[in-house]
């Protein structure tokens, strides 16, 4: 434990922040299954809809410094990629 004011109060920020951070990472985790999901049943409106959805939440969480940005545009690609190949 912090013995320090200052080390007791960015315990606290930190234990916030990580609370934050999981529940950011939990949605995107979400979003993510739900556009499989919505992939696997060949539905091209709801696809559309759910992946601008997640590029949206990859953004948000990249420009917070949730996740690395690069993971989140590794994320977008791979998800897009996955798309056009049910597409055709």
């Amino acid at each position: 434990m912090p013995q320090r004011r200052t080390a007791k109060k960015e315990l606290r920020k930190t234990v916030k922040r990580r609370q934050r951070n999981l529940v950011t990472k939990k949605k995107i985790k979400t979003a993510v299954k739900t556009l499989k999901k919505v992939v696997e049943s060949k539905k091209s409106d709801d696809s559309q809809e759910s992946l601008k959805n997640v590029y949206k939440m990859l953004d948000r969480a990249a420009s917070k410094k949730v996740i690395h940005p690069n993971k989140a545009a590794r994320k977008k690609s791979r998800l897009s990629a996955l798309l056009k190949k049910t597409k055709s």
